[in-house]
């Protein structure tokens, strides 16, 4: 993406964005960051980002190197230095939108927000949390001094310590639910903001394309009438029609045509796909169907559906005749998002190993299968033939923060949310069949009301 792209795409979004290089300089930015620092967009051109902020240049650099090498979103936290003297803590969220090579040096998208308010709440937050555990620890040692003086007070201290234990455990589920739901909202109101631009002129293109492909049908009759009539043209005429090669032309327009037409369908189909995922509008209970849901989250993971070791995942849909669910849309294209990126997560495991063993014959799949239970329920089943999931970590599959990815590709949140979406928004239920080296099998089941 070039700064005047960028400043294009800037201008239809409140957020402040910065586009900067691995080394700092501030390549273009948008007006809501200039008023942010209390500046005019002339006065930030030809800057460096660390003479807008007071982390030290190594802080700077090493946090555009992480973000130039990831391909996820880094966040991070800058403190910008106001025109007036003030400072403003803000959240940063970067990604690479050229990666760097040998030539050239990376892109970097920056997202700021103002987090102040934001990271008050979690500072309280975790105080509580911190002063709730050591209120926990304050019971079990008051439990085992009274264990030898009265039985029944034992037990009360016992029951009084579950009950702290418990609200301890709901803040801490709490907290991460905040993180992951905060991350989802930044992501569907850009994804929603970038869809609803692109719409807008593709239906353009795609509503004149009729008319294009009609008038110049029109014409070429016309020419082809008028060779008929005239056979004999001047010679200037007949060398030019050889000189452009007229015959070809006739016979490729229509291709052309038609290929412009299947791409202006392939956009509306991917923005359909983005607004039906992100579903911002309906953040309430809705009588939905599943199955676009699920079509939707398969066309935002289509490019990693096609980068296994030149094994491309196969995706086998067994749809059953399924009514509207009344559910929660937006949480509910959440849990599809986790449980099919595990699965390619898995797969790509599968793949590193199996291509060590060349005479292996790899095919990766993905196999989505809905049915009705009763008239009560439904279920859908989402099955991969990777590595499965081993013995020794199934207990905490479900638990807030574990995961088994390396650092900077997993949270730990995205079963423990889907868990936490499934069973206590839906009162629905959640489970898992998996054997090691043979794959793993998501049931999600929930009712139709």
């Amino acid at each position: 993406m070039t700064p005047e792209q960028f400043l294009e795409l800037a201008r239809v979004l409140p957020e402040p964005l910065l586009l900067v290089s691995s080394e700092g300089h501030l390549l273009a930015t948008n007006q809501p960051v200039a008023d942010m620092l209390g500046l005019r967009r002339q006065e930030l051109r030809d800057r460096m980002l660390v003479e807008l902020v007071n982390e030290s240049s190594d802080e700077i650099l090493k946090y555009l190197q992480a973000c130039s090498t990831s391909r996820a979103m880094v966040l991070g936290c800058l403190t910008l230095c106001k025109n007036d003297g003030q400072t403003l803590v803000c959240r940063s969220q970067g990604a690479v939108i050229q990666p760097w090579s040998t030539e050239s040096s990376a892109i970097i998208l920056l997202r700021l927000e103002n987090r102040v308010i934001a990271n008050n709440n979690f500072v309280l937050l975790n105080k509580k949390i911190d002063e709730l555990a050591k209120e926990v620890q304050k019971r079990k040692q008051a439990e085992e001094a009274l264990w030898k003086a009265n039985q029944d007070l034992e037990i009360r201290v016992d029951k009084r310590t579950n009950a702290l234990q418990e609200t301890l455990n709901e803040l801490q589920l709490t907290q991460s639910q905040l993180i992951q739901a905060e991350k989802m909202s930044g992501l569907g109101q850009m994804v929603a903001g970038v869809a609803h631009e692109i719409n807008n002129p593709v239906n353009f293109i795609y509503a004149n394309l009729h008319h294009a492909q009609k008038y110049t049908e029109d014409l070429m009759n016309l020419l082809q009438m008028y060779q008929q009539i005239y056979p004999n043209s001047p010679i200037e005429i007949q060398e030019q029609i050889e000189l452009i090669d007229l015959d070809f032309i006739i016979k490729d327009i229509i291709k052309l045509f038609q290929s412009m037409r299947v791409g202006t369908e392939r956009i509306q189909k991917v923005v359909k796909s983005l607004r039906n995922f992100s579903r911002l509008d309906e953040a309430a209970l809705k009588s939905v169907n599943v199955h676009e849901g699920i079509d939707s989250t398969l066309m935002i993971l289509e490019n990693r559906l096609q980068a296994i070791h030149k094994s491309p995942i196969t995706i086998i849909k067994k749809y059953g005749q399924l009514p509207n669910i009344t559910c929660y849309p937006c949480q509910l294209n959440q849990v599809f998002m986790n449980i099919i990126a595990n699965a390619i997560d898995a797969l790509e495991e599968s793949a590193i190993i199996i291509s060590k063993h060349k005479s292996t014959i790899y095919n990766p799949q993905i196999q989505i299968h809905t049915k009705i239970i009763d008239e009560k329920w439904v279920a859908i089943t989402i099955a991969d033939n990777g590595v499965g999931i081993n013995e020794e970590i199934k207990s905490k599959l479900f638990d807030p923060f574990f995961t088994t990815k390396p650092v900077g590709k997993g949270t730990g949140l995205g079963l423990s949310v889907s868990y936490q979406i499934i069973v206590e928004k839906h009162c629905g239920e959640l489970s898992y069949f998996s054997t090691p080296g043979k794959g793993t099998e998501f049931v999600i089941k929930i009712p139709v009301r």
